[in-house]
């Protein structure tokens, strides 16, 4: 897939003043103990967030190869130095959520053929077809994305009130460092290949995948429910439109407008509060670094 010429950089806002160096984090999840319908008893709500969850592991790692790729051309400095620590965050982040996989397979789902087609599609055809500066261009909007899912959890929202202890646990302390390296393969991408309409393309191709396969992945872990038969409850249903709204309107909406403005830049709305006061909360900060896991 051809690459769009390079064009001047778009005008963006300023990043405000540097962050605390990001750390590379491994809490550990009693995930054995998360029921079936941990989120509030609700079917659906369960597999909306366990649909998108079983993206995470081959997704977080097409994320840390793609901004890899351009570490040497970053030198040692300060951006260098926070890719490396979003590849350890990334990688942690894959690993902890191939673990909830496994608790799923235990609980009857059996995501097997779902993961198969998922990453054929996704990174045996499409990413081999992607030139290097796309695939980072990809992971620049999914990380926007997935940093609105973060502060959507993490702030007044709370998205996730309801959700069984442990698995909110390990969904907030994955959105905590969402937010705090939500900046990092944005600001490669504007190092390296500043086009206004590359990262317009990777905002589309983002949109498509993302949607499609977390539609997809949640529709066969309901088939599942259907298939053993535990239907959703009407309750559940009704429940689940107002969650699809808010997904359509406040991650891909919100999404869209933001990131296709010519001066987006992620600190334009400077949220780590947010992660830094659950982090606190959690013992997690300041934390000690573990070397980066591979990816």
């Amino acid at each position: 897939m051809a690459t769009p010429p390079l064009e001047p950089p778009p005008e963006t806002a300023p990043p405000p003043a540097p962050a605390p160096a990001l750390r590379v984090r491994a809490p550990s999840f009693a995930l054995d103990e998360v029921p079936r319908h941990w989120f509030a008893g609700n079917a659906i709500a369960t597999h909306l967030t366990n649909g998108v969850s079983a993206l995470f592991p081959a997704g977080e790692r097409f994320f840390v190869r793609s901004v890899r790729h351009y570490l040497g051309a970053l030198g040692d400095g300060a951006l260098a130095a926070e890719v490396r620590a979003f590849c350890g965050q990334e990688g942690r982040h894959a690993q902890a959520h191939e673990r909830f996989l496994r608790v799923l397979r235990a609980q009857g789902y059996d995501l097997t053929a779902f993961l198969k087609v998922y990453e054929t599609i996704a990174f045996g055809l499409i990413e081999p077809a992607m030139s290097p500066p796309l695939r980072l261009a990809v992971t620049a909007a999914c990380e926007h994305y997935t940093a609105l899912m973060a502060e959507g959890a993490l702030g007044e929202d709370d998205i996730l009130r309801g959700a069984h202890p442990v698995a909110r646990e390990l969904l907030l302390w994955h959105a905590a460092e969402e937010i705090e390296h939500k900046a990092v393969a944005f600001d490669v991408l504007a190092r390296v290949a500043p086009s206004y309409r590359l990262r317009v393309l990777g905002l589309a191709l983002a949109t498509a995948l993302l949607s499609g396969f977390w539609v997809a992945a949640t529709a066969t872990l309901l088939a599942a429910d259907a298939r053993a038969g535990r239907l959703p409850r009407r309750a559940d249903a009704a429940a689940i439109r107002t969650r699809r709204r808010s997904i359509v309107r406040d991650v891909f909406g919100r999404g869209l407008r933001e990131y296709a403005r010519r001066d987006f830049h992620p600190w334009g709305r400077d949220n780590r509060h947010l992660a830094a006061d659950y982090l606190a909360r959690a013992g997690l900060e300041p934390g000690g670094a573990g070397p980066p896991p591979a990816a």
